[in-house]
C-alpha cells in the first residue's frame, strides 16, 4: 500500500468518525428520547398570509400603485416614525413616489434632523432638507430600549428584505393583535406576560410593540380612502417594500426584456447553425 493510497484511507476514516460523532447523539434523541416539549404559545401561533388580495406589485408583471405609496409613507410618517427609524432612505427619494420637488422640499422641511450650530458648533437641530435622511428617534440605544420595554425598535428601511415573506409578514404583523381566546390560554396555560401584546401572527405570540394601528381612521389620507386597519396596514407593508427594494419592478421588467433577448439570440444561433451547415451535410440517399 502506498503513501498516497494510507493517507486517503486515513483521510475518510477521520471524516467518518467525525460525521457519526456529530450525528449519531442526534439520531438517538430523536429515535429514543422524549420529542421537545412545544410551548403554550404554538397553540396560538397562525401564518399570516398578507391582505386578501395581495399587493399590486406581486407577480411578474406587477407594478408599483404610486396612491398607496404615498398613504403608506403618510402611515409611516404619523405612526411608524415615533419608534422606528428609516435610515438608509433620503427625503430626495420621495420623488420616486410621485411627490413634486416642491413637494418633496415641503415634506423634508416638516422634518426636523440634527444639525450643527454655524456659530458656536455645538449640536442642534434644523428644518431637514431633501439630501437628508429621515432622522433616528432616539439619540441611541439605550433610549431606544428605556422607551420600549427594554426592545429596541428595529430600523424599517430593509425590513421586508429582512424577514421572509416579508410584505405579507409586516402586514400580518399590523392586524394580528388580539386577545388569546380565554378558555383555550387556561387549558394550554398560556398567558401574555405584563408589558408584552398577544399577536397571533409574530412568532411566539407575544410581542413587546403595543398595536401601532389601533382604531379605523387613526389617519386620514389625503386621497380620502378609508383608513381601516388592513387598509393601513397594506399600505404601509407597501411603502416597506418600496424602501427595502425601489428597483423592483424596474428589475422585472428588465428580466422580460433579458428573456427575450436570449430567446431571439437562441433562435438566431440555431438558424446560423443550420445555414453554416447546411453544404455539410450527407444528404440522405
Amino acid at each position: 500500500m502506498s503513501i498516497r493510497l494510507g493517507g486517503i484511507i486515513a483521510g475518510l476514516a477521520i471524516t467518518l468518525v467525525l460525521v457519526l460523532w456529530s450525528l449519531a447523539p442526534g439520531a438517538y434523541n430523536f429515535a429514543f428520547g422524549p420529542a421537545p416539549e412545544k410551548q403554550p404559545s404554538y397553540a396560538f401561533y397562525e401564518h399570516g398570509e398578507g391582505p386578501a388580495n395581495g399587493f399590486s406589485f406581486d407577480g411578474a408583471f406587477g407594478k408599483w400603485d404610486y396612491a398607496q405609496l404615498q398613504r403608506g409613507y403618510q402611515v409611516y410618517k404619523e405612526v411608524c416614525s415615533a419608534c422606528h427609524s428609516l435610515k438608509f432612505v433620503a427625503f430626495r427619494n420621495l420623488q420616486d413616489l410621485g411627490y413634486t420637488e416642491a413637494e418633496v422640499d415641503a415634506e423634508a422641511a416638516s422634518w426636523t434632523v440634527p444639525g450643527i450650530d454655524p456659530a458656536t458648533g455645538e449640536t442642534t437641530t434644523r428644518p431637514g432638507q431633501p439630501t437628508d435622511y429621515f432622522p433616528m428617534p432616539f439619540p441611541n440605544a439605550i433610549a431606544a430600549a428605556a422607551a420600549n420595554n427594554n426592545a429596541i425598535p428595529p430600523d424599517l428601511s430593509l425590513i421586508t428584505k429582512a424577514r421572509h415573506d416579508g410584505s405579507n409578514y409586516v402586514y400580518s404583523l399590523l392586524t394580528g393583535y388580539g386577545e388569546a381566546d380565554p378558555a383555550k390560554a387556561a387549558k394550554v396555560g398560556f398567558e401574555t406576560p405584563d408589558g408584552l401584546y398577544f399577536n397571533k401572527h409574530f412568532p411566539n405570540v407575544n410581542i413587546a410593540m403595543a398595536p401601532p394601528l389601533a382604531v379605523d381612521g387613526q389617519v386620514t389620507f389625503a386621497d380620502g380612502t378609508a383608513s381601516t386597519i388592513p387598509q393601513m396596514a397594506t399600505d404601509v407593508a407597501a411603502f416597506l417594500t418600496w424602501t427595502a427594494e425601489p428597483s423592483l419592478v424596474e428589475r422585472k421588467q428588465t428580466g422580460w426584456f433579458v428573456i427575450g433577448f436570449l430567446l431571439f439570440a437562441t433562435v438566431l444561433a440555431f438558424l446560423s447553425y443550420k445555414q453554416i451547415w447546411a453544404g455539410l451535410k450527407p444528404k440522405k440517399g
